[in-house]
């Protein structure tokens, strides 16, 4: 079969557009990039479109379960390769999961006959992709989520000097130049291509939004909030992984200043990750262990009964190569439960907060600024109500899924045939 001979299945009068996804990991892993998987795949069905998921290897590495070929999650189809060996040799890993990934589409593709096949990031997802779409014939829109070898040097898993950094960065262009459209999640993403290169009349960007039903304003519960032994404090929390760009030790020493002065102020970090370690052992130094609580992981679901009884919401990212480019979803959660907002002054919450009317901004990596803006919110009703009032609004109006992946259209229109492009805007009016 040449190269870009097409043997998919043409699409029949009424028969719904199928979006193949070519994800790293999915539910039932809990983390961001699965939250928003979801959330985007539920968001097409609901417009009359057919998403199917086929996730990477890697998946296993997190899920850590037994392998199921296929299976079912909220009504959306899931297929999964088989879990490969690690071995020593550099980059001989890499070429076996993405082989075993190319197998593994292939047999789908056989199965389900996608008009698209949609890989997210990372780039081990994209060329096994492009590879299948020009064996079919399919046209290929490739998603930049983030800079993934920028989150291994900050992580410290490699240099930003380093071979690997650079065959990744080189890799990651080269896809994006091969792929029929490219969609990023932010405009700092978006700018981070056109200066690689990339015309920017080929990059959609579809921003990550919240499901507005979901996560909205409700009542807290107060049971979990006593046996956590917060009742009566001024909270500040953090929900999420605890990555080191995230900036949690700066938190922790904006409320070490806090509690000098005020017995009332309390951090309540949710998650976990490569930092919770050293976070501990900051806490126990700075004396403050009976200002922190750290219950570890909680279910999305449960984390909705705590948002309502959290005064703030803080994001102190550090300035990296990353956080200047890439947005983050929790700020838009913490907006959509009707909370204030306090975010470091990086480019990707600036494309998130409005300083003083959805949010507040303050200097990354000013530990004493970030403990004046926390001040400034546990002090004013006015001013947070204000901030939760006009983050709500905005959220409401301009970032649910529902707006948001109105872009997937344009991505999809500028890559597929016309006849698919129809079916597209008919199941629009319909909708």
């Amino acid at each position: 079969m040449s190269a870009g001979q097409s043997t998919a299945m043409p699409q029949r009068e009424g028969e719904p557009v199928r979006v193949l996804h070519v994800l790293d990991h999915s539910l039932p892993v809990q983390s961001g990039y699965a939250f928003r998987s979801e959330a985007v795949c539920i968001a097409q069905k609901r417009r009359g479109w057919e998403p199917i998921v086929v996730t990477s290897p890697k998946h296993y590495e997190s899920w850590r379960g037994e392998w199921n070929q296929s299976e079912e999650i909220g009504g959306i189809r899931y297929y999964r390769a088989r879990t490969v060996s690690s071995p020593a040799l550099p980059l001989l890993g890499e070429v076996r999961l993405m082989a075993a990934l190319a197998r593994r589409l292939s047999s789908v593709i056989h199965a389900e006959s996608p008009h698209v096949l949609h890989p997210h990031s990372p780039v081990l997802n994209a060329i096994p992709a492009l590879l299948m779409g020009r064996r079919w014939g399919i046209p290929v829109i490739y998603e930049m989520r983030s800079s993934w070898e920028d989150a291994a040097v900050d992580r410290g898993s490699y240099a930003a000097t380093s071979w690997k950094y650079k065959v990744s960065r080189s890799l990651e262009t080269w896809v994006c130049s091969k792929a029929d459209r490219v969609v990023v999640i932010c405009e700092g993403l978006k700018r981070d291509l056109v200066g690689r290169g990339i015309p920017q009349e080929r990059i959609v960007v579809v921003p990550n939004g919240v499901d507005v039903e979901r996560f909205q304003p409700r009542p807290g519960d107060a049971d979990v909030w006593k046996r956590l032994g917060l009742q009566g404090k001024k909270v500040v929390s953090f929900m999420g992984s605890f990555f080191r760009w995230e900036g949690l030790d700066l938190l922790i020493d904006a409320v070490a200043k806090l509690a000098r002065v005020r017995s009332d102020v309390a951090l309540l970090l949710v998650g976990g990750g490569e930092m919770e370690a050293a976070l501990k052992d900051k806490i126990r130094l700075l004396g403050i262990e009976q200002h922190v609580v750290m219950p570890g992981w909680i279910p999305q679901a449960d984390t909705l009964g705590l948002y309502p009884l959290i005064d703030v919401l803080a994001f102190p990212r550090y300035s990296t190569h990353l956080t200047e480019r890439v947005t983050p979803l929790k700020p838009l959660e913490a907006m959509a439960m009707g909370k204030a907002v306090i975010a470091s002054d990086v480019g990707g919450h600036r494309e998130l907060v409005r300083h003083q009317e959805t949010g507040l901004l303050f200097e990354a990596g000013n530990a004493a600024a970030l403990a004046e803006a926390l001040a400034a919110v546990f002090d004013s009703t006015q001013l947070r109500t204000r901030l939760e009032h006009n983050g709500l609004n905005w959220v409401a109006r301009e970032r649910s899924w529902a707006k948001t992946t109105e872009s997937y259209r344009e991505a999809y229109r500028l890559g597929v045939s016309r006849a698919i492009v129809k079916q597209f805007e008919v199941k629009e009016e319909r909708s």
